[in-house]
């Protein structure tokens, strides 16, 4: 089927993507986006940041693009005819004696606050804290960034802010992406493979936590984050316990016997937990290039309620269907079969990815970010003392745990929407997590 060289066609994935945003749009009051926020040592110039911000964002005219459909039916990622010098940057002030708590809530609101229109898909905020610290951070719209792909941005653009110059940085960013409108039988095969592996997920049932009402409702973030003595400690225990470089399914274990805890303290007779895994299709050496749109794919992890009682028992099992999985070629089974669902409109996709469990999506989300390309230690000479993510999550679940590693430290993020979970119910949560890891310590 004819198409364009010279357009960024989105792939199965980004089209699944585009329904999530669809569905958050008509059940919460934003889509699907996320944020991530630096913590520096010292101020940040402002000026400064929105000036050089201001000419790097001008650079990259796709930051401005929208998702059209070619004459084949393909989706696309249309680049804007004319350059924007529209940025959003909003600087806030607050007290040295600011909370943790108080400085989530304001980011809260500008991760949950909705983009202008639909050639705007990013947002940069500056809080001033007193006159030691800053944090800064960017608003980004899930279309167009994966949580890897929106770190690398940033990752050049610290880059270009310490001097570099933009157009060797920015060379190498594929604009354009091939339509894939080939190889349909192997696209069938490998949909007719998700499909089994979906029915077999589907019995018996997951459960989910019963979502509050209401289409205003924005999302909630608490942060745990663990020093850089504690988090080596932590690796090595995952190491010990699960094997070299098993931390996710460590990590992902501990989680499950904290969910456990909460929907047994809830009444709620749960039998089995459902947990969907991102995971980077990219390599380490391509992550510049393949910078834009998405590049995920997913895992399924299934445990039931009798097992959580033995975190060496959920370890196994996790383990184990993760070589399965990933024997099977799930990942890019399902990446090869959601090439088939772009055709669909959104509205009618968003009906059927929620078919296969029964209106259900997962009983949580969850997400390991390890050790990332780059990784800068200073921001126009000001030291970077954390990165976390604050990502809003489909409903249902409505809520995930998503740890990223920075620098040496290790962080969770629970994010949930607004209602769902009590704060004595957070505090259980973070409480028993913060616990099963620090016994390792």
């Amino acid at each position: 089927i004819t198409s364009s060289k010279k357009r960024m066609y989105l792939s199965g994935t980004d089209w699944v993507i585009n329904t999530l945003d669809h569905m958050m749009k008509s059940t919460t009051n934003s889509g699907n986006m996320s944020q991530i926020i630096f913590e520096m040592d010292s101020l940040l110039d402002e000026k400064l940041v929105r000036e050089r911000l201001g000419v790097f964002v001008r650079e990259f005219p796709a930051l401005h693009g929208s998702v059209k459909r070619d004459f084949n039916l393909a989706p696309y990622w249309r680049l804007p005819e004319a350059t924007s010098n529209d940025l959003d940057f909003t600087v806030y002030l607050v007290g040295e004696d600011s909370s943790q708590e108080e400085i989530l809530s304001l980011f809260g609101k500008t991760a949950n606050r909705p983009f202008k229109n639909e050639n705007e898909h990013l947002a940069f905020h500056l809080i001033q804290k007193g006159k030691k610290e800053s944090l800064f951070a960017m608003t980004f719209d899930h279309r167009l960034f994966d949580a890897r792909g929106a770190e690398a941005f940033l990752d050049l653009f610290l880059q270009y802010s310490s001097g570099k110059e933009i157009t060797g940085i920015l060379n190498g960013v594929r604009l354009t992406a091939p339509a894939d409108l080939s190889e349909w039988m192997d696209k069938f095969h490998a949909g007719r493979n998700v499909n089994r592996k979906m029915i077999s997920l589907s019995k018996p049932a997951f459960e989910t936590l019963p979502v509050p009402e209401g289409r205003d409702r924005g999302f909630k973030f608490h942060l745990v984050s663990f020093d850089v003595k504690d988090t080596e400690k932590i690796y090595d225990k995952a190491y010990s316990e699960a094997g070299y470089l098993m931390e996710m399914p460590y990590l992902l274990s501990v989680v499950m016997q904290a969910v456990h805890e909460l929907f047994r303290n809830r009444g709620i007779a749960a039998n089995n937990y459902m947990a969907p895994v991102t995971i980077d299709m990219r390599t380490r050496d391509d992550i510049r290039e393949k910078l834009l749109l998405n590049h995920v794919s997913y895992l399924f992890f299934k445990v039931s309620a009798e097992e959580t009682g033995d975190l060496k028992g959920i370890m196994k099992s996790v383990k184990c269907q993760m070589y399965e999985q990933v024997k099977a070629g799930l990942p890019k089974d399902l990446a090869d079969a959601s090439s088939l669902l772009r055709i669909a409109p959104l509205a009618f996709l968003g009906k059927v990815l929620h078919l296969p469990f029964g209106g259900k999506i997962a009983s949580f989300l969850f997400s390991y970010l390890g050790k990332g390309p780059g990784q800068l230690s200073e921001f126009m000479g000001v030291k970077i003392k954390n990165l976390f993510h604050t990502p809003r999550v489909s409903v249902p679940p409505g809520f995930g745990f998503f740890f990223n590693y920075f620098n040496g430290h290790l962080n969770l993020v629970i994010s949930y929407l607004d209602g769902l979970l009590l704060e004595e119910e957070i505090l259980m949560l973070t409480t028993g997590i913060e616990e099963k890891l620090e016994a390792s310590v």
